[in-house]
């Protein structure tokens, strides 16, 4: 067995990896332990990225290049050749009637930094557009604009090092235990080493980080702003400000300081729903640590005042002087392994390389010259909503979409499937073939994909880390950087400039892409000229700015008080509470607010080939209170209709104390491949922030309903590991001929079950359960064969059912009419239990299993698949938490769970 060292593919703390792999397949993964960001430790997405990888897999990969001639025809394999050169001819030709301007690129915080080079390339110097927008506009985009507006580039100061230094931690708007669980470790390490250490957490919802506060602030969502100024309305009047350091080193404070002194906590304790004392605390705790760190992501930036809620925190840090010395800073939480670097190269449609400014005509001949090209354009193109809006109207004709999912990952989600139906010509470049984008691409173009890249990533904290292929690419797949170089030299010849385009893109390896990019950086602030590809492979993981000449990086910035700015100070950015994009209303009366789930990533184009990420929260679900759910008549596990000013969805609804009455949480991760709609965010606002222009993912206004309409359907599949280790039949197969049903059903959930024997599950409640229904769905699992199965039927009550039991295990079941017993029958075809002693009861309608062992309930524990029913009997029985840590080892390996087996202890305690 081979190991190869390498990055986590999931969140911004760009966890290290070692890569095992034998006979060209990945067979495990575990943490690196000399990497910086991580020490060793994964968290249950990262530990289980092996799997994502298994043989199993390639049913859902996209392998050799697909065509399509007409909208009314299917895509059908075509060569590389005929691939690159249709999409170079519809470009030129798109261009050449149209401008430069009708075609766009719309990427991710995915792709390593080579490849966004390219892409940039591609776009500004080639084409002559600035119409190349990522999926960092969704999540990174308020925090760039905030570092800019404040502090004058695009820096993050701190280092995950300060979170050891920090006295008082202050996180917001991020919930970190579940989206960055490494970064959360470091936390759990910091308060163990110093009890004395103060952690305020300011979020709607009580997430697991809330749970662990020493404070907790559950605002009313959207009013972060009010909540800020309050706080420095506090300091000013208490005298918590450092007057030395705002005349030394800021400017602005004094025009502030005047809207400041209308936020009293009072006025603030109202606009916020908060307690006025826990304002005049948590303005205390900020002010008079000796270091206050503050960590923050979403919660902050998919706002349509996104930048204002970034400056309006960091006007704290800068008025207390708590920035540039340890422990103490703003520290902006990447949401995507690679938004950073994406950054860097001026992968947004209003940056340029290496944080030029595109409106300043002397950076943009400093890119010109760079690139051999006469001028890059001055004006910015589409931003991600834009570019949509543009594509339905018209304006943009062809769109080429890169290692992305917008008809699941955008808001307003039926703006985005009919922009992409209007388009003329749609490339999607993709690893996964199975992503709802997929279905309107009119040309795929296979990449590759985690463990078999070859490049850089830059992480958070601002680290750079080589990222290593293990394997070489399945099928056809090529790196998305070499696609990007073929393509272009072929439309340079289409667009007159062939010669341009061989010296533009002379590349033969990501080391050369990555030494031009180093280049661009020389003098800026974030100089990298001191490394190479040489010194990350020997030295491991460094910090920008590195210039030539440099030993080392910094590991934290402004430390002398000087900032990128024309003056050298920071700026106090005047803000005002702003209200949501949408307010509740009588019709609509109810905050919706959304986020991650601890084991799912962004659509689950890759988690989501992973049975057991789905054992701890199964399907898509509304988090209600109690009271809500009270007055609507609803009880756990009850339909609900949810609907906002753009469209409705129908999912599951449960009970949760972790939001306020007024409001109700929804995971943002399941799209049109998962339910039967094209997912949560046809729910929010395509509203976007005026100078970041990140839309307002965070927050719609909704009504909930009682949905009580049509027939209950369930339908499982359960796959096997033959003689040779290869599950049968493919579960991801099986998912995919399952899923063109799912428009069929207002209600729908496809999922996965298990663990080394997955089971997919079909829930679903349709107006008509139709026999033609029936029959395609029971071919689909292997129930087609009346000899062969145990089969009821009761045509009065509509209720129709059959179960296959091969041996001694179930391992398909379709109940369509009453589904009392699915849930029973899942966990029997899971756990993998005999099904003789209840054969005769399979169709049955009961909600409890006649005999044998009682379903295990959720899984708190994905590490050691220790469920809560076992948890819960455990302490209940007297067991303490360190024993049954002991016993099952349960939050001894990522510790994703632990704050949840403290729940769990204490529930029983009380």
């Amino acid at each position: 067995m081979a190991e190869t060292k390498s990055t986590c593919c999931y969140c911004g703390v760009g966890c290290g990896v070692v890569i095992e792999h034998e006979a060209g397949r990945i067979t495990g993964v575990r943490g690196d332990p000399d990497h910086p960001a991580n020490f060793g430790r994964l968290c249950t997405k990262g530990s289980t990225l092996h799997l994502s990888a298994s043989p199993e897999t390639l049913a859902a990969r996209a392998l050799h290049p697909e065509l399509r001639a007409s909208r009314s025809e299917a895509r059908t394999r075509v060569s590389w050749d005929a691939a690159l050169d249709t999409a170079a001819d519809k470009f030129a030709a798109i261009i050449a009637e149209h401008g430069p301007d009708a075609v766009a690129i719309y990427g991710a915080g995915q792709l390593l930094t080579e490849d966004y080079y390219v892409f940039n390339k591609l776009m500004k110097g080639l084409i002559g557009s600035n119409n190349l927008d990522t999926n960092s506009r969704l999540c990174m985009s308020s925090a760039v604009a905030g570092y800019k507006l404040s502090l004058g580039a695009d820096a993050p100061p701190c280092s995950y090092e300060d979170i050891r230094h920090t006295q008082a931690l202050f996180i917001s708007g991020s919930n970190t235990a579940f989206a960055h669980p490494i970064a959360f470790r470091r936390v759990e390490d910091a308060r163990k080493a110093n009890p004395d250490m103060k952690l305020v957490v300011i979020d709607p919802r009580l997430t697991d980080t809330a749970e662990a506060a020493d404070l907790h602030l559950p605002l009313i969502p959207g009013t972060d702003i009010a909540l800020y100024n309050a706080m420095l309305h506090v300091m000013l009047w208490e005298g918590w400000v450092n007057r030395d350091y705002i005349d030394a080193h800021t400017e602005g404070f004094d025009a502030l300081k005047k809207i400041v002194h209308e936020y009293t906590p009072a006025m603030a304790a109202s606009i916020c729903g908060l307690d006025k004392n826990a304002i005049e605390q948590a303005a205390q705790i900020f002010a008079t640590s000796k270091a206050t760190m503050s960590m923050y992501c979403q919660g902050l930036n998919q706002f349509s005042f996104g930048t204002h809620n970034n400056s309006a925190l960091i006007n704290l840090h800068l008025a207390t002087g708590q920035i540039g010395r340890p422990g103490a800073g703003p520290f902006s939480l990447t949401g995507q392994p690679n938004a950073m670097g994406g950054r860097e190269v001026g992968g947004l449609a209003n940056l340029l390389s290496a944080h030029r400014d595109m409106a300043n005509p002397a950076h943009r001949a400093e890119v010109a010259a760079l690139w051999g090209v006469d001028s890059v354009p001055a004006t910015p193109g589409k931003s991600a909503v834009e570019l949509f809006k543009a594509l339905k109207s018209g304006e943009v004709k062809a769109v080429w979409i890169a290692c992305t999912n917008p008809a699941q990952s955008m808001p307003d989600q039926a703006l985005i499937h009919e922009a992409l139906k209007t388009a003329e010509f749609v490339i999607v470049q993709e690893a996964f073939g199975h992503t709802e984008t997929c279905t309107y691409a009119d040309l795929i173009l296979p990449a590759t994909t985690w463990g078999e890249k070859e490049g850089t990533v830059t992480n958070s904290e601002r680290a750079i880390t080589r990222v290593r292929a293990a394997v070489s690419a399945p099928g056809e797949a090529r790196h998305d950087w070499a696609i990007v170089v073929d393509f272009a030299r072929r439309l340079g010849t289409r667009l007159g400039k062939g010669a341009l385009a061989e010296r533009m893109f002379p590349y033969t390896s990501p080391e050369e892409i990555w030494n031009e990019h180093r280049e661009s950086t020389r003098g800026r602030d974030l100089d990298i000229t001191g490394m190479s590809y040489a010194m990350l492979e020997q030295a491991g993981p460094q910090q920008w700015p590195f210039p030539e000449g440099a030993s080392a990086g910094k590991v934290r910035l402004y430390e002398d008080g000087v900032y990128p700015t024309p003056t050298g100070r920071a700026r106090f950015v005047a803000t005002e509470h702003r209200i949501t994009a949408e307010s509740p209303s009588a019709r609509y009366p109810l905050h919706l607010n959304t986020g991650r789930l601890r084991d799912q990533w962004h659509g689950m184009s890759r988690t989501g080939l992973v049975a057991r990420l789905y054992s701890h929260e199964s399907e898509p679900l509304l988090h209600m209170h109690q009271d809500d759910m009270e007055r609507r008549r609803l009880a756990d596990g009850d339909l609900v209709k949810v609907k906002s000013r753009r469209g409705d969805v129908v999912l599951k609804v449960l009970q949760s104390a972790t939001v306020r009455p007024g409001q109700c949480f929804v995971p943002m991760h399941w799209g049109g491949n998962t339910m039967g709609s094209q997912g949560v965010n046809v729910l929010m606002p395509s509203d976007f922030d005026p100078t970041s222009k990140q839309p307002e993912l965070k927050h719609a206004a909704v009504q909930v309903e009682k949905y009580t309409a049509g027939k209950s359907l369930v339908v499982m599949r359960r796959s096997e590991a033959d003689a040779e280790g290869k599950l049968q039949p493919n579960p991801l197969a099986v998912m995919d001929r399952l899923r063109q049903w799912l428009p069929h059903f207002p209600y729908a959930s496809l999922t996965l079950s298990g663990r080394n024997s997955p089971v997919v599950v079909l829930k679903a409640r349709g107006e008509e359960l139709s026999p033609e229904l029936i029959e395609a769905l029971d071919r689909e699992i292997a129930l087609d064969d009346p000899t062969r199965v145990l089969s009821y039927q009761d045509s009065r009550k509509d209720v129709a059912k059959r179960a296959l039991v091969e041996g001694d295990s179930l391992t398909a079941v379709r109940l369509a009419g009453e589904t009392k017993a699915a849930d029973w029958l899942a966990d029997m075809m899971v756990q993998g239990h005999s099904a003789a002693a209840v054969r005769q009861w399979l169709l049955a309608p009961l909600t409890q299993p006649p005999a044998g062992q009682a379903a295990r309930g959720k899984v708190i524990c994905n590490c050691f698949d220790v469920a809560e029913d076992d948890i819960l009997a455990a302490f209940r029985a007297g067991e303490s938490l360190d024993g049954l840590q002991a016993r099952t080892r349960c939050g001894t390996n990522c510790g994703s769970c632990v704050p949840e087996l403290k729940r769990l202890r204490q529930s029983v305690s009380n």
